[in-house]
């Protein structure tokens, strides 16, 4: 089964992050530090599949953090939950969860929980990653793991740190990415900024791409979109891609606690 397959409203996010690719694994993700958001944040997110043009609004995402303890160090607890909507799920139900501990000063995760419930598909995984070891201990084993590998919610929010004003359009960020007992090589690609108007509000963004594979779900290529605040937040405004029947489209909605003022929001509906 592809692993990434399996499309939610909180995988939409997620993915939007990056893909599978066929590159080398890469390291690139090591040494940033955390000036992008800060403990008690929230961000909501509604999401909107389209079949023949029309959006039907089918379920919602939640991101939050808090400030824990793993091993004695200091944490950033990411949970990221999505579900649809009762109406929606008939068609198809959706129950999800990811948390993720990652290392205050390393913005490195020690620890990462998926509890997943996809359509009728299950899936729990707990992996604990051993930073001198190099290595990923889930129920199944042990794997190897490059030094700065990260888990599918802390590489959203190591993305976030990215600064952006460094890239050239076109400019790709690799990095490496522990996820059902694997390793993805992953990049994100900086297309530039742009204008975007969302069903929040209109903002100044920063427009990245991932590299899609076939699949079931997705068509092949740079399709999908993300567009994220043109501020310090660096939070996700709007995802979208077209799926190989119909649309999806990912808005924020709502938001607490953000580090910074956001002040890429032009103007709000």
């Amino acid at each position: 089964m592809n692993k990434l397959k399996l499309l939610s409203p909180l995988a939409v996010l997620l993915l939007g992050f990056g893909v599978k690719t066929q590159q080398q694994p890469a390291d690139t993700f090591c040494g940033i530090k955390n000036v992008a958001f800060q403990v008690d944040e929230e961000v909501n997110f509604k999401v909107y599949y389209a079949v023949a043009g029309l959006y039907v609004d089918a379920g919602n995402a939640t991101f939050t953090s808090k400030l824990e303890t793993v091993n004695n160090r200091p944490v950033y607890h990411v949970t990221g939950e999505g579900k649809t909507h009762s109406s929606y799920d008939l068609i198809y139900k959706v129950r999800d969860k990811y948390e993720s501990y990652i290392d205050t000063a390393t913005m490195q995760p020690l620890k990462f929980v998926r509890n997943v419930n996809e359509g009728g598909y299950k899936k729990y995984q707990n992996v604990t990653f051993n930073k001198i070891a190099n290595t990923a201990v889930s129920q199944d084993g042990v794997f190897k793991v490059p030094a700065c590998v990260q888990d599918v919610i802390s590489s959203m929010y190591y993305a976030r740190n990215i600064d952006f004003s460094k890239l050239r359009p076109d400019d790709k960020i690799p990095f490496s990415m522990f996820l059902d007992n694997e390793l993805f090589n992953m990049y994100i690609r900086y297309m530039g900024k742009e204008v975007i108007k969302t069903r929040y509000g209109k903002f100044n963004a920063i427009k990245i791409k991932p590299l899609l594979l076939k699949g079931q779900i997705f068509d092949g290529g740079e399709h999908m979109t993300v567009w994220v605040s043109d501020d310090a937040n660096h939070i996700p405004v709007r995802v979208e891609s077209p799926l190989v029947v119909g649309k999806v489209k990912v808005d924020m909605m709502s938001y607490a606690n953000l580090r910074h003022p956001l002040t890429s929001l032009i103007k709000k509906k």
